[in-house]
């Protein structure tokens, strides 16, 4: 994926997001939903108040990784975009798995109680367990995913984002602060939805 693709506004960004690929080692998946953010304008947003150590990495260039801690226990994955020094971000909401689901299946088990493994269609929906059957962490935060050599990439396959009725548009999920803001967009009919 072009660079420049990522480097607008975070609500344009978002919905091209969708059916683009998430690659770290074996395991893939395809976007099928998430959200925007937009920095200083957004109260929903980490970058609301300002620049500090958790959210740096959305002030960064287009394209990097922004990974954080929520709720502390679960991690959770954005793609930065829009303009270099000005904080904004396309959380990852849900993803429909395509490669190494074997290695999914694996890690979502261990971070289950009793180990078992939950349905395919349930392995990566929802931030938090898309980055366990990922393998997504804190150490990922800062990763440039459009560099040839980074460990997790977003990839473009040629899956054309949705358009028209294919494109679903609703509210953020999980929000109490500008919670009606119809910023998450989705792959209309897909299972894989959160």
């Amino acid at each position: 994926m072009a660079r420049e693709l990522l480097a607008a506004d975070p609500l344009e960004v978002a919905p091209r997001l969708l059916g683009k690929l998430v690659v770290h080692g074996d395991r893939s998946a395809r976007i099928v939903e998430v959200e925007a953010y937009r920095g200083a304008t957004d109260p929903a947003s980490h970058a609301f108040r300002g620049r500090t150590a958790r959210n740096a990495t959305m002030f960064g260039r287009a394209g990097l990784l922004y990974v954080y801690l929520s709720y502390g226990i679960h991690w959770c994955a954005n793609v930065v975009c829009g303009e270099e020094g000005v904080a904004g971000a396309a959380l990852l909401r849900a993803l429909e798995p395509v490669a190494g689901i074997d290695e999914m299946v694996s890690a979502r088990a261990a971070r289950r109680r009793g180990g078992t493994a939950p349905p395919e269609r349930d392995l990566c929906r929802g931030p938090a367990n898309l980055t366990s059957a990922l393998g997504i962490a804190k150490e990922h935060d800062g990763v440039d995913l459009l560099a040839a050599s980074s460990s997790v990439r977003l990839l473009d396959d040629g899956v054309a984002p949705p358009v028209g009725a294919a494109l679903a548009r609703g509210p953020r999920v999980g929000i109490t602060r500008a919670a009606g803001l119809e910023w998450r967009f989705w792959v209309a009919g897909s299972r894989y939805v959160s």
